[in-house]
């Protein structure tokens, strides 16, 4: 596979130009009158930012965006879908709540918000993949529906994939909650005993009868000796959707984080691919490398970043630009406040960080399945 160009700019003033020109330049010399064509209903997949956080991309860096796929007519839309853990964006409502709360409202950056699985996440399109993990991806409605996409990602380090950028952004992030699930574990979420009451309030969300309440085991008991039944999943009846998680007060019903880590890197590289599906040179991905933080900004907070703001970066190719991106940032400093501060100047940031996660592994796997390429030049703007 030939090189893809990974277009980049720094944060500097340039000829009297600031930022925000300049991004609207380098989305031009990265293709964007090739990948959004006149009338396309064009998703600009970011991510909105938890209630709390400070590290997300803002909006005035996003209305750029907007402005440049109305220029050559198209029909921008802001997007995001559910997310699978209990927070401030589970469900359209609060999800719209929580963007126009962090700044992403209609007057800030001239485009509609669509939550993209619709009000409870479950607005999906089943999507026909043929992988070792796959036979069909759930990608949310929304998403598949558009007919062009350009990804804003913020790029930070992560817990589950050591890093997330442009394939993590439209993977998991394009997922429905079922998709998600599906990425995440081994579909049927778990039952944390010593939290469960078996109020049976899990049993009324499921619509699938994969829920019931049973007497508890000794064992059981052990954990909250004053509840006398737990609330059991069916693993084959259960299909992840994830509702009775989003159900549960109590936070009794989580995530199976048994499964191994390079299979969670390549079932979201799977669902990155099945969510451009049909488009084809029809996508543009775009990378902040800004405020890289240490964790996702799913959490209400955001920690020191690990090293100093360097620029963004665009291509056609998420694999290259995520490549690209992990590369720019290995070269850098280690911010002397950050998490990193006490261990030197590490060569493998993320690896220093999360020692557990082969992170290099899904750009092998997405290689693998024909998603981009790891070899790149870099074109500076």
């Amino acid at each position: 596979m030939a090189p893809a160009t990974v277009y980049s700019m720094d944060l500097n003033v340039k000829n009297s130009k600031g930022i925000l020109p300049r991004l609207t330049t380098l989305m031009k010399k990265a293709g964007l009158e090739d990948v959004v064509e006149k009338g396309d209903l064009t998703a600009i997949k970011l991510h909105f930012g938890e209630l709390g956080n400070t590290a997300f991309v803002r909006p005035l860096f996003v209305r750029p965006v907007v402005e440049a796929v109305a220029k050559v007519g198209g029909k921008p839309f802001l997007t995001d879908a559910s997310t699978l853990y209990v927070g401030q964006r589970g469900n359209a409502v609060d999800h719209l709540n929580s963007a126009v709360y962090n700044g992403f409202g209609y007057s800030a950056v001239g485009a509609p918000l669509i939550i993209a699985d619709g009000l409870n996440g479950c607005d999906e399109i089943a999507v026909p993949v043929q992988s070792k993990h796959f036979n069909e991806a759930f990608i949310a409605a929304a998403l598949v529906r558009a007919q062009s996409m350009i990804s804003v990602a913020h790029f930070k380090l992560h817990e589950a994939a050591g890093f997330g950028g442009a394939i993590k952004n439209v993977g998991m992030g394009g997922g429905s909650r079922r998709g998600k699930m599906a990425q995440h574990s081994n579909v049927a979420p778990v039952i944390k005993a010593k939290k469960c009451i078996a109020c049976g309030q899990c049993l009324k969300q499921c619509a699938h009868g994969a829920l019931s309440l049973d007497k508890r085991s000794d064992k059981q008991k052990a954990a909250n000796p004053k509840i006398s039944k737990l609330a059991v999943i069916n693993k084959k009846k259960c299909v992840g959707c994830a509702m009775c998680m989003h159900s549960c007060q109590q936070g009794a019903i989580e995530v199976d984080w048994s499964s191994g880590i390079p299979d969670f890197l390549e079932r979201m590289v799977d669902y990155t691919a099945a969510a451009l599906r049909g488009k084809e040179g029809k996508s543009l991905f775009i990378n902040f490398l800004t405020q890289i933080s240490p964790a996702c900004d799913c959490h209400p907070w955001a920690d020191a970043p690990i090293v100093g703001d360097i620029g963004i970066m665009a291509s056609k190719d998420p694999v290259a630009l995520d490549k690209a991106s992990v590369d720019m940032m290995q070269k850098q400093p280690v911010s002397p406040c950050s998490c990193l501060a006490d261990k030197g100047d590490v060569a493998d940031k993320i690896r220093a960080v999360y020692p557990q996660i082969p992170w290099e592994h899904q750009f092998t796997y997405a290689e693998q399945i024909g998603l981009g390429s790891q070899e790149y030049v870099i074109e500076t703007i």
